[in-house]
């Protein structure tokens, strides 16, 4: 039995690694739990996992649980993550957190030696440099979450393989694969979150719709196997059947396939490198698929190659994009910018922004901080 400490557990992936959890409730336990407003769906959550411990953002409504949950500890805010990340029992620290709330509790979490699954994105597009040297100075694993990178780990089996040369990482192409940029340029909201293949958060769905979540998923790569962007590859597969590639030396390519859902990522990331039978067990029919691989349009999405370009100069610059997408990705989901201004707004931070080489986790939180600031 393995005991979780689950981060963002009302959320789209936290929801679901409950949902792991609940189907393998011989293998793990919820030890603790931490969530943002969403109350009522956390006291559900709390009556059905009875976690020990529980940290919400808000200081009122941790006073309101208290009341209820009186043989609970609670915590609130930032400094509740950072008790989470103290619990000397945890096994597995899970990140399913949207945003840089999670980074500095998960890095605690790493100095504590306790195995990291990781689905946050900001911890390494934002701090790679830093979380990946933490971690390897602590022997501490850190296990990806998304579909992609998971399958990238099923088919190297370990995450140094020396004879691996190239990593491809596929890409649906989001709702706006088959649609021109000017077509593009007048789609609401509600019709960017018509995601074809995956059910994900509305920001994450957004990212796959302009590609930024393609290019974010590079910079990931480039941390959790020390791969050169130059050997990370970029495929359009719409089927989203096959997750992702990895070609080897003798020209050998491997592939992990299955249904696009995210329990069979989640799972794996909680038995490492185990297999245990699932939610998805034998789900996937293999007859009759067709499966399609294209070069990307870096014309029609040209965030993707800004934000891999981003990657490569390193330093501050991908934090410089990440908090200038997350901020274009409201403005639009509140509709106040159109689809195509998302771009216009990430620009003009990346063109306006001073690069440091090796910033200090606090350099890159005031730069995250201060480009947020301008558009309040």
């Amino acid at each position: 039995m393995k005991n979780i400490v689950l981060l963002g557990s009302t959320g789209s992936i936290g929801t679901q690694t409950l949902e792991v959890v609940e189907k393998l409730k011989d293998k793990f336990s919820i030890l603790a739990l931490a969530a943002g407003k969403n109350i009522k769906l956390l006291k559900e959550q709390i009556i059905k996992f009875k976690p020990k411990y529980v940290s919400v953002a808000d200081y009122i409504d941790m006073k309101e649980l208290e009341k209820e949950f009186n043989d609970i500890k609670f915590f609130c805010g930032e400094d509740g993550l950072f008790e989470l990340a103290d619990i000397p029992e945890t096994d597995i620290f899970v990140v399913a957190t949207n945003g840089i709330v999670s980074v500095k509790a998960t890095i605690k979490a790493i100095e504590n030696k306790k195995t990291i699954a990781l689905a946050n994105k900001e911890t390494l597009v934002m701090a790679g440099d830093i979380v990946m040297k933490k971690a390897k100075e602590n022997n501490v694993s850190i296990i990806p979450i998304d579909s992609e990178h998971s399958a990238i780990l099923q088919c190297l089996n370990k995450q140094d393989n020396p004879y691996a040369k190239k990593l491809w990482i596929t890409a649906s192409g989001g709702p706006f694969l088959n649609n021109s940029r000017e077509e593009m340029a007048n789609f609401t909201a509600k019709e960017a979150l018509k995601h074809p293949r995956w059910m994900m958060g509305k920001k994450i769905t957004i990212d796959c719709a302009t590609l930024v979540n393609k290019g974010l998923e590079v910079i990931e790569a480039h941390h959790l196997y020390n791969f050169n962007y130059d050997n990370i590859k970029v495929v359009i597969h719409p089927q989203s059947i096959v997750h992702s590639f990895v070609e080897f030396c003798d020209g050998s390519f491997l592939a992990q396939m299955g249904v696009p859902s995210m329990h069979i990522p989640i799972q794996y990331a909680l038995s490492y490198p185990d297999r245990f039978e699932g939610i998805k067990t034998n789900s996937f029919n293999i007859y009759n698929k067709k499966l399609e691989f294209l070069e990307p349009d870096f014309e029609k999405f040209p965030l993707l190659k800004t934000t891999i370009e981003c990657g490569k100069k390193g330093g501050l610059m991908p934090a410089i994009l990440n908090a200038a997408n997350e901020v274009a990705v409201y403005k639009f989901l509140n509709g106040e910018i159109n689809f195509l201004d998302i771009e216009k707004i990430i620009y003009n931070e990346i063109e306006n922004s001073k690069n440091i080489l090796k910033p200090s986790l606090d350099e890159i939180f005031e730069t995250d901080k201060q480009i947020r600031q301008k558009f309040l």
